[in-house]
C-alpha cells in the first residue's frame, strides 16, 4: 500500500474518531487540558507528538497541491507542537488553552472535515 494512502486512511479515521469522542464526551477536552498541567503527562504527550510527527515527516514529506499536502502538514504540525511542548511547556500550554477556548467549535469541526476529506480521497466515497 502506498504511504500516502496509508497515512490518509490513518489520519482520516483518527480525526473522525477524535471528533466523535470529543463531541459525545466534551468533558474529555477539559480533562486533557487539566492533564497538560501535570509534567509527567506533558513529557509523555510531547514525546509522542515528536515521534508521530517525525515518523510522518520522514516517511511522507510531499509538498504537492493535493491531499498529500494535508498529510505532510499534519506531520509537521505534530512535530512542532511536540517540540514546543517539550521546550516551552508553560507558554505552549497557555497558548493551546487560549486557542481552544476561543475556537473549540471551529477547530474540531475543521478536524472532522479534514478527516472526511482524506477518507474520501482514498475510498472515493463522493464522486465529483
Amino acid at each position: 500500500m502506498d504511504t500516502s494512502v496509508f497515512l490518509a486512511k490513518f489520519w482520516g479515521w483518527y480525526l473522525i474518531i477524535f471528533f466523535l469522542i470529543l463531541s459525545l464526551n466534551p468533558k474529555r477536552i477539559k480533562q486533557i487540558f487539566n492533564d497538560l498541567k501535570d509534567e509527567k503527562f506533558l513529557i509523555i504527550f510531547s514525546f509522542m507528538a515528536i515521534i508521530i510527527g517525525l515518523l510522518n515527516v520522514i516517511f511522507h514529506n510531499i509538498w504537492e497541491p493535493n491531499y498529500t499536502l494535508i498529510i505532510t502538514l499534519i506531520g509537521w504540525t505534530s512535530l512542532f507542537l511536540g517540540l514546543a511542548l517539550f521546550m516551552f511547556p508553560k507558554k505552549t500550554v497557555k497558548w493551546l488553552v487560549i486557542i481552544n477556548v476561543k475556537m473549540v467549535q471551529v477547530i474540531y469541526t475543521l478536524l472532522f472535515l479534514i478527516g472526511v476529506f482524506l477518507l474520501n480521497e482514498v475510498y472515493g466515497i463522493v464522486l465529483v
